[in-house]
């Protein structure tokens, strides 16, 4: 049977292979600490879990509409309205299963064959794979840990033209942990409507934010947005639900009703009890978030000077997520056989699992997860400095 030629453009996700190698060795007998995927190493909050629990009880076994339950989808808008003053309605957004269906969902609907794809890079993973899939060409915007990979307008101004469609947004950025300011996200956001460029902003991380830094989402100009703006969240890393596939998406109601014809014909529905936990976390309260933030922030911080302590290492500090993308080119690991053959030295002489900066598109550096205990933290990035400092 030969396959279609769409599968062949696209690669593995580099996080999921990374994992799936560490759990190849830990079921051959081997220690392996994994700060390779992006999961939170926190328990899912009791009232979410009971919210599903009693959900199933009252029966909420059965199908729902596609796009969502009504007092979950009025949840949703309530979050941004809570939290950015968006002005939000129902209509206007919809559940997915994870973040990650409602990336795909949109650039399925909104992607012609040839459209180009804007995206800045170190980018999460899945980007290029998912803009080729819909057809579309990505477009890779570089950014450097020199100006902190913020990405400038005149970054844009050299990749744009004629065929630019979308051009997508992340932050707190997964690798890097970057977090734009509101004033930036507006001013890229404008730049994007002058060019007719539709802007999908992935706010995945937006409550995992570390002062002095502040949570910012393009939600806020939400009334003036139009149609040229969809805002992209979920409850996987917030409230450390990654297994429940809990996402969902704030878009024009043209768009939501286009992305619910595609949802139909695929998935359907968010499973229906995930929905009533959604509902329950939204509407809850924060003492969980902001206790899981504290807890990331102080890992950061000791992550961080473990970092700084390896010589030639360049590490920007993350303002956001649970990430750190340090540049190691120019320590001494007995020159650079580049990311991916340092990550599997890595693995094989210390058990521990990074993702190598080459599937963020950029081959100097590795992705660190600092979702773990701080205890084997300190021992997982000892040992990984040993490594890369030769």
């Amino acid at each position: 049977m030969k396959l279609a030629a769409r599968i062949t453009k696209i690669k593995p996700s580099a996080t999921l292979a990374v994992n799936a190698k560490a759990q190849e060795m830990r079921a051959k007998g081997r220690e392996v600490v994994s700060l390779a995927v992006g999961e939170p190493d926190f328990g899912t909050p009791e009232h979410v879990t009971e919210a599903m629990k009693k959900a199933l009880d009252q029966g909420y076994t059965r199908y729902t509409a596609v796009p969502g339950l009504p007092e979950v989808r009025e949840a949703v808008a309530g979050y941004f309205n809570r939290h950015y003053q968006a002005g939000a309605e129902s209509e206007q957004v919809m559940l997915s299963n994870g973040g990650k269906q409602c990336l795909f969902n949109l650039l399925q609907v909104l992607l012609d064959p040839g459209d180009e794809v804007l995206i800045p890079a170190p980018y999460w993973v899945s980007y290029p794979d998912m803009t080729a899939l819909a057809g579309g060409n990505p477009v890779i915007v570089p950014t450097s840990a020199e100006n902190g990979f913020e990405l400038a307008i005149d970054d844009l101004e050299k990749k744009v033209s004629s065929g630019t469609k979308l051009l997508i947004l992340n932050s707190p950025s997964n690798p890097t942990g970057q977090v734009y300011s509101r004033h930036k996200l507006e001013e890229i956001f404008d730049w994007a409507v002058s060019r007719d460029i539709f802007v999908i902003s992935d706010e995945i991380y937006d409550r995992l934010v570390y002062p002095p830094a502040e949570p910012a989402s393009l939600s806020r100009i939400w009334d003036r947005a139009g149609e040229n703006l969809a805002v992209v969240n979920g409850l996987s890393k917030s409230f450390a639900t990654t297994g429940l596939r809990a996402g969902f998406v704030l878009a024009g109601e043209e768009i939501i009703k286009a992305m619910s014809k595609l949802q139909g014909q695929s998935t359907s529905n968010v499973c229906s009890p995930v929905q009533k936990g959604m509902q329950a976390a939204l509407e809850g309260g924060e003492e969980f978030v902001e206790r899981m933030r504290r807890s990331l922030g102080k890992r950061r911080d000791m992550a961080m000077q473990k970092i700084k302590d390896w010589p030639g290492s360049v590490c920007v500090e993350p303002q956001g997520a649970f990430y750190l993308f340090p540049r190691l080119d120019a320590c001494p690991s007995a020159g650079w056989p580049g990311s991916v053959s340092i990550c599997e030295r890595i693995l094989e002489k210390t058990g521990v699992a990074v993702v190598p900066g080459e599937a963020f598109g950029d081959d100097t550096c590795l992705r660190i997860s600092y979702a773990v205990d701080e205890n084997t933290l300190e021992k997982a990035l000892d040992a990984v400095g040993k490594v890369v400092c030769g």
